[in-house]
């Protein structure tokens, strides 16, 4: 049986800064000070140049990292630790080898009270969704890349958490795998509405996937530029109005970069 639609939880990010110890003693400022809102059901797609912590954004999210300031609301609770309600979607699929494909997904309903039957239902339900219904029985080492991912999104949808934090989840992947799976995302998330928070470095993808598009600075992160995405989906990412708004990106993470190979000319020298 099919799950009720859910438009997820708003999330609130209020003045999230975090900082790291450095080997000779000093303090490394990896993030903000950062503030978003994201509605309920709403598509984030957050992009930046590496190393400016958008990782580290994602981890303070799941609850993974504790931040130095600020706060991180979900439906108005503060978040101090890892919960299924905010599941992760990894870019190294993080799935249990010595696991069928179906117990995979089954694994996260663990932590519900729920009977063995149910699990089951729910686990079957997802594998359908992402189209891996006769791989139920497989080892996760038989399946490819693209396949393997599909797992991880049937999983994390498996536990109806209210936010999907995803990072980078189809970087690894053939372009081909990769533009199979930007739709198969989007039809679940269509058919569900969670709310997604979503890391990436390609600019078309997050055209493709967002509802607003987030631009974080080079260290420490902050939101550098912001961008709603109108385009009806399913979208063509070399349409005129995507076109424009890919080179509008591009112009300040381009200056991103800069900065970024700026910094490190300067611990060069």
């Amino acid at each position: 049986m099919q799950p009720a639609p859910d438009t997820g939880k708003p999330l609130c990010i209020a003045r999230l800064t975090k900082s790291y110890e450095s080997r000779s003693g000093g303090t490394l400022a990896a993030l903000g000070p950062v503030s978003i809102d994201v509605e309920a059901g709403e598509f984030v797609v957050i992009v930046g140049p590496s190393g400016c912590g958008k990782t580290t954004l994602l981890h303070l999210l799941a609850g993974f990292l504790a931040p130095s300031e600020g706060a991180i609301l979900v439906g108005g609770e503060p978040v101090s630790s890892p919960s299924i309600d905010r599941a992760v979607v990894f870019q190294s699929y993080a799935l249990f080898p010595w696991l069928s494909v179906i117990e995979n997904v089954e694994f996260g309903l663990m932590r519900k009270k729920l009977t063995g039957e149910r699990r089951r239902e729910i686990a079957e339900f997802h594998l359908r969704l992402v189209g891996l219904q006769d791989f139920a029985n497989k080892h996760i080492d038989e399946l490819s890349g693209g396949m393997k991912q599909r797992v991880a999104i049937a999983r994390a949808f498996a536990v109806e958490p209210s936010i999907l934090l995803m990072d980078e989840p189809f970087g690894a992947l053939d372009a081909l795998t990769r533009r199979l799976l930007q739709r198969e995302l989007l039809r679940i998330w269509q058919e569900q509405r969670r709310t997604v928070v979503f890391i990436t470095h390609s600019v078309t993808e997050a055209l493709f996937l967002a509802d607003r598009i987030l631009l974080m600075s080079c260290r420490p992160g902050q939101i550098k530029g912001e961008w709603r995405v109108t385009e009806q989906r399913p979208r063509d990412v070399t349409s005129s109005a995507s076109v424009a708004l890919e080179r509008e990106i591009y112009a300040l993470l381009d200056e991103e970069l800069a900065k970024t190979f700026g910094q490190e000319g300067l611990r060069a020298t």
